[in-house]
């Protein structure tokens, strides 16, 4: 492979690999900036360690690194950081491939425990003391708040004990005042639904580049393991 070829595909693979950092860098940031503004985390704890902004931040995290490496080894030239690029990036796109194959066989199941969880909040809630379980409460009011909905199914879920965050609009303080019909359940369902949309629409891109960014490897790993060896 003559120089101007390595150059090339040198050039090639550094630049994507810089590109796949900065994408998962934006990655990060969107998880955090979703981490400190979401209000859904302690309602559905079954799932902690694939809610959009925890998956969100692990990945772009993993990425970030992965790819670090990999333009480090292209800009030197290095063969060992090279073969750690590539088994690391092999690895990772195994991971993102194995999760998506989980979500899509075992999506019913994800369903009925995302109901259980938000019914097992809604309890904590009815039966807990003014003073008690802030967080759960906070929480449960802002999505009823937000999304415009009232217990899980509907206002029954709370047994006569329906919380002013139901209410329509003010005057709420008063003993007879309309409530919201609509069940929180199906409106969360399409709010993790559309965010896992977007965030598989992302994963999918990187992983198109990150296999552009294997492909390319090999060749220059081939070269450059020639040129140790005393090759041309």
């Amino acid at each position: 492979m003559n120089r101007s070829c390595v150059n090339c595909w040198k050039t090639m693979m550094i630049n994507l690999n810089f590109l796949c950092w900065l994408c998962g860098a934006f990655v990060v940031a969107f998880g955090e900036f979703q981490m400190m503004h979401s209000k859904f985390a302690s309602l559905v704890t079954t799932f902690w360690p694939i809610y959009p902004a925890n998956t969100l931040v692990v990945t772009g995290t993993i990425v970030t690194c992965v790819c670090y490496v990999g333009v480090l080894g292209g800009l030197k030239e290095n063969r060992c950081m090279l073969i750690t690029f590539f088994v690391l990036l092999f690895i990772l796109m195994l991971v993102e491939l194995a999760m998506a194959c989980v979500f899509l066989v075992y999506s019913r199941e994800i369903d009925t425990y995302f109901e259980k969880d938000l019914m097992r909040s809604l309890e904590i809630y009815r039966q807990s003391s003014p003073e008690g379980n802030k967080t759960i409460k906070d929480d449960f009011d802002a999505v009823q708040h937000l999304f415009r909905c009232c217990g899980v199914h509907g206002e029954a879920d709370w047994k006569g004990n329906i919380p002013i965050s139901c209410c329509v609009k003010d005057p709420c303080n008063t003993l007879i005042h309309n409530n919201w019909q609509e069940g929180c359940l199906l409106k969360l369902r399409t709010w993790f639904a559309r965010n896992y949309l977007s965030t598989g629409a992302g994963v999918v891109t990187m992983f198109i580049i990150q296999f552009v960014c294997l492909c390319i490897t090999i060749p220059l790993f081939c070269h450059f393991n020639r040129r140790g060896l005393g090759y041309q």
